[in-house]
C-alpha cells in the first residue's frame, strides 16, 4: 500500500441492478454460500479456494482485515450483488504501481454466461480511472484461463506481456498474461457500460 493513497471507491453501481460495494461482517454468511456454491468452478483458477470451506467466524475476521486494509488507503474487495443477492467477487488491489491498480474478480457458478464478470471489470476500470493519482488499471491471469482473457479483451485493454509466475491453483501453468488500460484511452474511448448478457 502506498503512503498517503486516497481511500478506493467502497460502491459502485451499474445499469440493470449490478452493484458492486464493499463486504460487510453481515455478509459473511452470504459470501460463505456464494463460494461453497462454486468451489468446483473457482478451484482451477483461484488460489484462495485452498483456505475453503471457512468458519463463519473465519470469514468475518477476514472481511474485518479487508475494512482496516481499505480504510487504511489500501485494496478495495467488493462484493458482485444482483438484486440484493451475492453473484460474485472483485476488486482493486495496489500491488502492480503507485499510480495503478490491478483488478480481480470471481463469479458464482449459477451466474456465469451473463456478462457479470465483463460488467463489473468495466465498472471497476471506471471507478479507477476517475482516481485522481490513477493513470492505468491492469488485469493478471494465468495464460491457461482462456475465459479470463476474453474480459480485458471486449473491454479494449492491450495485452502488455506475459511473464513466469508461481502457479497458485491447479490449472495455471505459470505463465501470467498483464493487460492495460490507461486513463486517456478509456477516456476517449468515451466507453459505455456493457449490457446484460
Amino acid at each position: 500500500m502506498q503512503r498517503d493513497a486516497a481511500i478506493l471507491p467502497e460502491r459502485v453501481e451499474g445499469a440493470d441492478g449490478l452493484l458492486l460495494r464493499r463486504w460487510t461482517a453481515e455478509d459473511a454468511e452470504a459470501l460463505g454460500q456464494a463460494i461453497a456454491d462454486s468451489v468446483d468452478h473457482l478451484r482451477p483458477w483461484m488460489g484462495w479456494v485452498c483456505e475453503e470451506p471457512a468458519s463463519i467466524e473465519d470469514r468475518r475476521a477476514r472481511i474485518e482485515e479487508w475494512e482496516r486494509a481499505w480504510s487504511g488507503g489500501g485494496d478495495v474487495l467488493l462484493g458482485i450483488f444482483l438484486a440484493e443477492r451475492v453473484v460474485g467477487g472483485c476488486g482493486l488491489h495496489r500491488r502492480i504501481a503507485p499510480d495503478g491498480l490491478e483488478i480481480g474478480y470471481w463469479v458464482h457458478s449459477g451466474f456465469t454466461r451473463r456478462r457479470l464478470a465483463t460488467r463489473a471489470a468495466w465498472l471497476l476500470t471506471d471507478a479507477a480511472l476517475a482516481q485522481a493519482q490513477i493513470s492505468h488499471v491492469e488485469i493478471h491471469h494465468d495464460k491457461a484461463n482462456v475465459a479470463s482473457a476474453g474480459i480485458p479483451r471486449k473491454l479494449g485493454f492491450q495485452l502488455i506481456g506475459e511473464g513466469r509466475d508461481q502457479p497458485e491453483a491447479p490449472s495455471d501453468l505459470g505463465i501470467e498474461w498483464r493487460w492495460r488500460m490507461d486513463k486517456h484511452t478509456w477516456q476517449a474511448r468515451a466507453s459505455r457500460e456493457p449490457a446484460a448478457g
